[in-house]
């Protein structure tokens, strides 16, 4: 098996990517704040949201153990070591657990589905930024850690981010600051895959 796609992620890329992302939200938040904050506080137990955002977040962990004759299906297939054995377990159990999770799991789905989607996305993340110069790639592995910290939160104590969203909500200065500091890092995140993370 050769070099997995995360370890080919040009720094830049996934700067630019990470900018897009933290600018659209964060500037979307600043700009429609009232809806925003109602939105935010209602999806925690929105049941639609989770399903899907659910399927994303088992079908790209389902894509990592793939069998390795499918295709573009197995292109991100990932050699997991001495836990290989297990892959063929894992390719039923994934399918099982969403299935099952969808049918049992009433509260708090869309807020589980998040931490799987977020620690997910953490991986390829980490490593674009890993072993890489210059020091200002730290960006991007300050946002995958606090992400997968999240994420792990997220899966096991769903509440803390529906109090996380009373909180930011609670007041709308609160809310402007926290606004301003995403828009702020992702303008520097932006600035620094422009003009130092070209070709690393």
């Amino acid at each position: 098996m050769g070099p997995h796609p995360y370890e080919s992620i040009p720094l830049n890329v996934a700067g630019y990517v990470l900018a897009a992302y933290l600018l659209a939200v964060h500037g979307l938040m600043l700009l429609k704040s009232e809806p925003c904050k109602q939105w935010l506080n209602k999806l925690p137990r929105h049941r639609g949201a989770g399903i899907y955002t659910l399927a994303v977040g088992m079908f790209w962990f389902w894509l990592l153990i793939a069998p390795e004759n499918l295709g573009v299906i197995s292109s991100l297939t990932m050699d997991i070591g001495e836990f290989n054995a297990v892959k063929p377990w894992l390719r039923i159990i994934v399918p099982a657990a969403f299935l099952g999770m969808v049918l049992w799991v009433k509260e708090f789905l869309f807020v589980r589905a998040l931490g799987v989607v977020a620690l997910m996305a953490s991986g390829p993340l980490l490593e674009a930024a890993f072993n890489r110069d210059p020091a200002t790639r730290l960006l991007v592995p300050i946002f995958s850690y606090a992400l997968l910290t999240a994420g792990l939160f997220w899966v096991g104590m769903p509440y803390t981010f529906r109090d996380l969203a009373k909180w930011a909500t609670a007041s709308h200065k609160r809310w402007t600051v926290l606004t301003l500091s995403g828009l702020g890092y992702g303008a520097l995140t932006l600035l620094c895959a422009i003009l130092f993370w070209g070709g690393h």
